[in-house]
């Protein structure tokens, strides 16, 4: 017994001893201490600073809830043109009387008002921006060209014809209405302020699935890739990687606060679908487009008169300039704005508005946001020195007046074609009541959207008959949107149709 309680009291002290050591030296196992809860940061994973310039976690949902009930779809229906519904081989109207009965066809007095072919309609598709509460839409002008009907469905389904107030083909920019109020819209953000690198939010109604938001990175800014045949183009679009689509044309591109950074226009791809590179039209110029489409009918465009081009390495060692900052001003118009101002050929445009700018699309645009008659401070740098001057901008006819939409729809310088009055004899020639002939065809609607050709006899616009040039002018300045025009070529007895937009 006294042998076990020698041994118990033995252990007892070991036992004490290793404690001590483990205490005293700090050797033994290494205990990790987890902090409480207390002390650990925490987020939630939905949170969205309203200040872009404070650091947060990326989150696209307050744009898309602001964006998606303020962007529509846009169905748009256009006539073809050309000799896609000329009339064909087989046109049962000029078939004898036994063979109509044979196939069915209804005999000519019966029936007379069916017997003229109609054009078949093309149905298109895309996106439109509400941007004012009582229903004006901005959207492409590739959208709604030349349209004969438009119908707006909005988010929540309601649907409504739309008329087109007006058209800008330079920067491919329109402007719609609809009949509505209270409508829920989206404020315009200043494009200018838009960096490289920043997050940019698509939405619009791709390959016509509604409401759908991509996002992406702004990857360039002022970008042309020559996609406007206007005889004046304006691109300097804000290029996305964010995922674009056919249908998605003129919907909105926003910012991570919602507001409108541009409207997507384009998208560069191999295939005709998205290949990683989209581009949309800066608020700024779409705001003002709109405007004078609101006040005018027509965008206000002011020049500045000069032939420009970007400065490039080679350009800098033709010429022996010190950089290859600004824009090269090569030639001037005679009694342009540029010239009365005192810009010179070799001048070099460092800063438009204050502005700096260096390449041509950067100064396109700014000048482009300007009507005839205002003045525009523009810096150059001539001889090594900066120089600024005031230039009175005018409008493509050389002057300040304000430009108005007869002017912008006189026949000549808008379709590329001038016109003659048939002659009576002429007239009786081709077995006709009368008609205005294509005299010449030169750049311009007629070349650009259809398959017409010199000589063509125009005998009707919109269905009504015309007989002198005096009368298709004054028809063609009370028509707005889609135009068909009808008629007949010298020694043809067929139809032919073609449409276009005015």
């Amino acid at each position: 017994m006294r042998k076990i309680l020698l041994f118990a009291f033995a252990v007892a002290i070991g036992g004490l001893m290793m404690f001590g050591s483990i205490k005293y030296f700090g050797f033994g196992i290494d205990q990790k201490i987890i902090n409480s809860a207390e002390n650990t940061p925490t987020h939630f994973t939905n949170y969205a600073k309203v200040d872009p310039t404070i650091t947060a976690p990326v989150d696209f949902t307050m744009a898309a809830e602001k964006t998606i009930p303020a962007v529509v779809h846009i169905r748009s229906s256009v006539k073809m043109s050309g000799d896609a519904y000329a009339q064909s081989p087989f046109d049962f109207k000029d078939m004898p009387d036994p063979f109509k009965e044979f196939f069915g066809m209804p005999d000519d007095e019966t029936h007379r008002g069916k017997q003229d072919r109609q054009a078949p309609m093309r149905q298109g598709s895309g996106s439109g921006v509400i941007i004012t509460a009582d229903g004006y839409i901005v959207t492409n002008n590739h959208v709604v060209a030349d349209a004969e009907e438009v119908l707006v469905t909005l988010n929540d389904r309601r649907s409504y014809s739309a008329t087109v107030i007006g058209v800008d083909p330079s920067t491919d920019v329109a402007l719609i209405k609809i009949d509505e109020k209270d409508l829920q819209v989206i404020e315009f953000a200043n494009s200018d302020a838009v960096k490289v690198g920043q997050w940019a939010i698509a939405v619009g109604n791709p390959f016509s699935l509604s409401s759908t938001v991509t996002a992406g990175i702004v990857s360039a800014t002022a970008r042309n890739i020559n996609i406007m045949q206007d005889r004046a183009p304006i691109e300097s679009f804000i290029q996305t990687d964010a995922a674009v689509n056919p249908g998605n044309s003129g919907g909105a591109l926003v910012d991570l606060q919602g507001n409108l950074i541009g409207i997507n226009t384009a998208i560069a791809s191999p295939t005709g679908s998205y290949s990683g590179y989209a581009f949309a039209v800066p608020s700024n110029m779409v705001n003002k487009v709109i405007a004078d489409l609101k006040e005018f009918g027509v965008v206000q465009r002011g020049f500045i008169g000069a032939l420009i081009r970007d400065v490039s390495n080679d350009l800098a060692k033709e010429k022996g300039l010190s950089s290859t900052v600004g824009v090269y001003v090569d030639s001037l118009t005679a009694n342009s704005a540029a010239q009365e101002a005192g810009i010179k050929s070799g001048d070099i445009i460092v800063k438009v508005d204050n502005q700096g700018v260096n390449s041509s699309p950067q100064l396109l645009e700014k000048i482009g946001r300007h009507r005839p008659g205002d003045e525009v401070p523009i810096t150059v740098l001539r001889n090594g020195s900066e120089k600024e001057v005031v230039v009175t901008l005018k409008n493509r006819e050389g002057n300040t007046d304000p430009v108005t939409k007869k002017a912008v729809n006189d026949l000549t310088s808008v379709l590329g074609a001038e016109f003659q009055t048939l002659t009576s004899k002429e007239a009786e020639h081709y077995e006709i009541d009368g008609g205005v002939k294509v005299a010449s065809l030169g750049r311009g609607k007629l070349a650009q959207e259809t398959d017409i050709k010199e000589g063509f006899i125009i005998t009707k616009v919109n269905r009504q008959h015309v007989t002198s040039a005096e009368q298709l002018q004054k028809i063609l300045e009370s028509e707005q949107g889609g135009v068909m025009i009808e008629g007949v070529y010298p020694g043809s007895k067929k139809t032919y149709y073609y449409a276009f937009g005015m």
